[in-house]
C-alpha cells in the first residue's frame, strides 16, 4: 500500500480516467476527495471509494471557477487535515475543425483544460510548500505534445499544461513538492466512443500494442508519480499511448 494515509484530490473523478485514478489511489491506501461538475457521478465514485475502506468526499466544483476551487480545497483540508496529492485530471473537448470553433468554445476548452490546472495548483501549493512535501500530477494529452486533427484548441491548452508542469516543478522543487505530467494517448472513454468507427479502428491499428488504453492504464501511471517510487523525479512528461507516440 504505497499511499497508506495519504490525502488526495482528483478532479474530473466522476467517470472515465478520473474515476479510475481516484479508485487506484484509494486501493493503494489514500483517502480521496472526488471533484466533478456532476454531483451524481461524483457521489457514485465516492461510494466505491468508501467500499474500499477509505475516507472520501464528493465535491461539486467547476474547475474553471477559482472561488469554487478554493472552497473545495478548504473543505478537503477541513475533512482530511492536509492534501498530499493533487491530480489535475478534469478535461473537456469537442472534435471539430478550428475554423468552425468560436471564442466561447475557446474559453470553455481553455477554462477547463488549462485554467482548472492553474486554479487547483495555486490552491494547494502553499500548503504543500509549508509542509515541505507534496505530489502534483497533471493529466495533459499527447495532443499537447504532437498535435491532433480536430483538437487544435484542446491541444494548445494541453500544451500549456505541459509547459506549466515543467515551470512549476522548477519553482516548487526546493519546497519538496514534485510536479509531473501524464499524457494519455487514445483511451477508451466516452469521447473516444463518440468517434466514427473507422477512426477508432484506424487508431487501434496504428498503436503498436493494437489497442487503445483503458482508463486503468492511465491510473497506474498517475499512481507511480503520486507514490514514493517517484521521489527523485519532477518536471517530467510521460506519454501513456501504447507506443503510438515516441517523440522526445
Amino acid at each position: 500500500m504505497q499511499l497508506e494515509g495519504k490525502k488526495a484530490i482528483v478532479t474530473g473523478a466522476g467517470q472515465g480516467i478520473g474515476k479510475a485514478i481516484a479508485l487506484e489511489l484509494a486501493r493503494r491506501g489514500s483517502d480521496v476527495a472526488v471533484c466533478d461538475l456532476n454531483a451524481d457521478t461524483a457521489g457514485a465514485t465516492s461510494q466505491e471509494i468508501e467500499s474500499l475502506g477509505r475516507k472520501t468526499l464528493a465535491l461539486v466544483v467547476d474547475v474553471a471557477d477559482s472561488q469554487a476551487v478554493a472552497e473545495a480545497v478548504e473543505k478537503t483540508v477541513q475533512a482530511f487535515g492536509q492534501i498530499d496529492i493533487l491530480v489535475n485530471n478534469a478535461g473537456w473537448d469537442k472534435i471539430q475543425p478550428f475554423i468552425d470553433t468560436t471564442p466561447d468554445f475557446w474559453d470553455k476548452v481553455i477554462g477547463i483544460n488549462y485554467k482548472g490546472v492553474l486554479n487547483f495548483s495555486h490552491a494547494v501549493c502553499q500548503g504543500m510548500a509549508e509542509r515541505k512535501t507534496g505530489k502534483i500530477v497533471n493529466v495533459a494529452s499527447d495532443a499537447g505534445r504532437v498535435g491532433s486533427l480536430g483538437e487544435t484548441v484542446y491541444a494548445g491548452a494541453k500544451g500549456g499544461v505541459i509547459a506549466f508542469t515543467k515551470s512549476l516543478a522548477r519553482e516548487m522543487a526546493r519546497a519538496g513538492v514534485h510536479v509531473n505530467c501524464i499524457c494519455p494517448g487514445p483511451t477508451d472513454t466516452d469521447l473516444f466512443k463518440e468517434q466514427p468507427e473507422k477512426v477508432r479502428t484506424a487508431l487501434e491499428r496504428a498503436i503498436p500494442f493494437r489497442r487503445v488504453a483503458q482508463p486503468e492504464d492511465i491510473a497506474r501511471a498517475v499512481a507511480f508519480f503520486a507514490s514514493p517510487m517517484s521521489d527523485y523525479i519532477t518536471g517530467q512528461v510521460l506519454s501513456v499511448s501504447g507506443g503510438l507516440t515516441m517523440a522526445g
